[in-house]
């Protein structure tokens, strides 16, 4: 019984198949040209100029909360006001704070990045920023490098194999 179903479902989908495609020497039918429509871009639009769009902390010290926060500043020598949908930075370490308020042609602005100072180590991460600007999307770069407390003056730092009190 099962086979007999089998059978006649393979029968029914190959029949099925066979009807969508066009009969042998039968001509398509006549499609038009696809008109694909090309994007004009707003003569009015905003447009973002970047003071830059790296930042190099340089060498910060673990825990310096004073060092860890820098500004990409901006300014929309577009048209029309600039709108910033958001902010994204490429991990939980680096947190921007994008202006919610447009920002009106030739005005100035700024996004905050917070990196996570307690982290030693090099480190390179984006921020990423969505606009009705004319580029839309745009890539912004944090690097640098977090190093160790230095040691307090007449401070005995214990060998790493000592057995410990």
């Amino acid at each position: 019984m099962k086979k007999l179903i089998l059978m006649l479902a393979t029968i029914g989908a190959l029949n099925f198949a066979n009807a969508q495609a066009p009969a042998a020497g039968a001509k398509p039918a006549a499609t038009p040209p696809a008109t694909q429509a090309t994007p004009v871009a707003d003569p009015n639009a905003p447009d973002i100029k970047w003071e830059t769009k790296n930042i190099d902390f340089g060498k910060v010290v673990k825990g310096d909360e004073t060092n860890s926060t820098r500004y990409f500043k901006f300014t929309n020598v577009g048209k029309s006001p600039l709108i910033i949908s958001s902010c994204h930075g490429s991990c939980g370490c680096t947190v921007p704070s994008c202006p919610t308020e447009s920002i009106l042609p030739g005005k100035a602005g700024e996004i905050k990045v917070h990196y996570d100072i307690n982290r030693p180590g090099n480190f390179t991460k984006t921020v990423t920023v969505s606009s009705n600007a004319k580029n839309g999307n745009e890539t912004l770069q944090i690097t640098g490098v977090v190093e160790e407390k230095p040691a307090a003056p007449g401070a005995v730092t214990p060998a790493p194999d000592a057995p410990k009190k």
